[in-house]
């Protein structure tokens, strides 16, 4: 049973309302302003296919086909065959999550009014995401050209009873969800098919999905690296407000300014400001605001695209109602998202190499000052060693994800697509760069409480010392070697819901 509702209106989406659906889970409702938009849209159409007008999509083929004509009677009939022709996707699975997210930047984009539609096709897909049905959608099969035509193919036979759909945790015909929620399949009229089909939804989502992510991840891996700092007796004279502004980049002033409310009050800090040996920290320390500033003013950019993206329109061709024309274009055209799906992979791939490094150096007792690998009988135990080398491969393995996608073109539907985006891999790539940052961090967020701990009696700040026991109730001190896949584990999921961010905030500490 929902208790909150989403209303898509004429006001834009935010990302905030995205993060509200996706943890929320509330119902979804239309507008009766976007109602009448959507109607105007599909007067136009209609009047076209009574005057039996040359429209393309709507009284001609697709693609290489544009030139071949349809006759009126068949527009039903056109449209159902281009769904089952275009759901030609492979691969596992994408997650419910990103479908759902899907769907719901399809109701947007067609509520809007410009694609010609019924209102019942929304509706449609608004009873579908209420009643929980989720679409089997596969992974691949998108070249980002004339939008994500395979999975929103998928997507669209649940719609019409056709394909695979998740339904009360069982993978069940699309016609069997739709029966077992009380739906009927949905009998597309002219353009319908094709206005579903067109557009980035499943760019956008990825994407969308990834970018909420790296927005609380960056402030969490402040916190950590805080952390990190005060375990190798690093100095904050490098967070200077003062140095920051002469550079003047907002990221930059941000972190800095996070750094000096979470160790405001640290004895560790404090215990070797006055006679601190080292002038200059590694750049893996001295370095945090420009390097973790700059990803910051990246996000900036990235978040900019993908909320212009989420409310644009993204169909073709489009309907105006307002003088009865249909004009094609290249709305559909995924470059916009894929270049910010890309910056997206290459931000959070830096964030996890700079992570990798303060964790090589408190593995160096030459650099840490501290034990060997963070263990204390070293020989007879190994410490954190491979924790390192895991960090290390999954850094690695970013540098290969980060090559970004969009560079790539190649011609589709007989040249008739002759550039195209590889925005649906941008997006995707982007994911697992997340996904590996994450743990990377929880690995140097599981060295930096054990260097805490090794500097005792000296203590760290209020804040750090709270996320240092906070983690401990799930990983104990690393007193000799044991199974160590599991205390990472405990470490990424620790990552994976801010829970330093978190606790850090409850403090009244607000991070930018």
């Amino acid at each position: 049973m929902h208790n909150k509702k989403l209303i898509i209106g004429r006001q834009d989406l935010t990302l905030d309302d995205v993060q509200f659906f996706l943890t929320e889970n509330p119902s979804i409702a239309l507008d009766e302003e976007v109602k009448t938009s959507i109607n105007a849209g599909h007067n136009v159409i209609k009047e076209i296919v009574e005057k039996d007008r040359v429209v393309y999509g709507v009284t001609t083929g697709f693609g290489k086909f544009a030139d071949v004509r349809i006759d009126g009677q068949q527009t039903r009939e056109l449209q159902r065959r281009l769904i089952l022709s275009h759901a030609a996707g492979t691969g596992d699975p994408m997650p419910a999550e990103i479908v759902r997210l899907m769907m719901l930047f399809k109701i947007k984009n067609l509520s809007q009014g410009f694609s010609g539609v019924r209102v019942q096709v929304v509706e449609q897909l608004v009873n579908m995401l209420n009643e929980n049905i989720i679409p089997v959608v596969p992974q691949k099969g998108s070249v980002g050209a004339s939008g994500d035509l395979a999975p929103l193919a998928h997507m669209a036979l649940v719609m019409i009873g056709e394909g695979e759909a998740f339904y009360q945790g069982k993978r069940l015909t699309g016609a069997q969800a739709l029966q077992k929620a009380g739906l009927k399949p949905l009998q597309l009229e002219a353009k319908e098919g094709l206005a579903i089909l067109n557009g980035t939804q499943a760019i956008q989502a990825c994407g969308v999905f990834s970018l909420l992510q790296a927005r609380e991840l960056v402030k969490t891996a402040d916190v950590i690296a805080a952390m990190s700092l005060e375990g190798l007796l690093g100095t904050l004279t490098a967070f200077d407000e003062r140095i920051q502004k002469a550079r003047r980049h907002p990221g930059q002033l941000h972190v800095a300014r996070n750094f000096r409310s979470i160790l405001a009050d640290s004895p560790i800090v404090e215990s070797h400001k006055q006679s601190d040996h080292r002038v200059q920290d590694a750049y893996s320390l001295r370095c945090i605001p420009q390097v973790h500033g700059a990803i910051r003013d990246g996000l900036d950019y990235v978040t900019g695209v993908f909320e212009r993206e989420i409310n644009g329109v993204t169909d073709n061709p489009l309907v105006f109602a307002e003088s009865g024309e249909v004009l094609s274009g290249g709305n559909f055209h995924g470059e916009p998202v894929a270049l910010a799906a890309d910056y997206l992979g290459i931000l959070m791939a830096e964030l996890a190499n700079i992570s990798e490094r303060r964790i090589e150096h408190m593995m160096d007792p030459t650099m840490s000052e501290m034990a060997g690998f963070l263990t204390e009988e070293g020989g007879l135990n190994s410490g954190f060693m491979i924790a390192q080398v895991t960090a290390a491969a999954l850094v690695s393995e970013n540098k290969v994800l980060a090559h970004p996608a969009s560079v790539d073109s190649i011609p589709t539907s007989a040249n008739k697509e002759d550039h195209v985006s590889m925005g649906a891999h941008a997006a995707r790539k982007a994911l697992q760069i997340i996904e590996n940052t994450q743990t990377v961090l929880a690995i140097e967020l599981m060295c930096a409480c054990q260097g805490l701990d090794l500097r005792k009696p000296v203590l760290p700040s209020k804040a750090t010392m709270a996320v240092l026991q906070a983690f401990r109730q799930q990983v104990p001190f690393w007193d000799k070697d044991r199974v160590m896949y599991p205390d990472i584990e405990k470490a990424r999921q620790f990552v994976v819901a801010a829970r330093p961010l978190k606790i850090v905030e409850q403090m009244g500490i607000e991070l930018q």
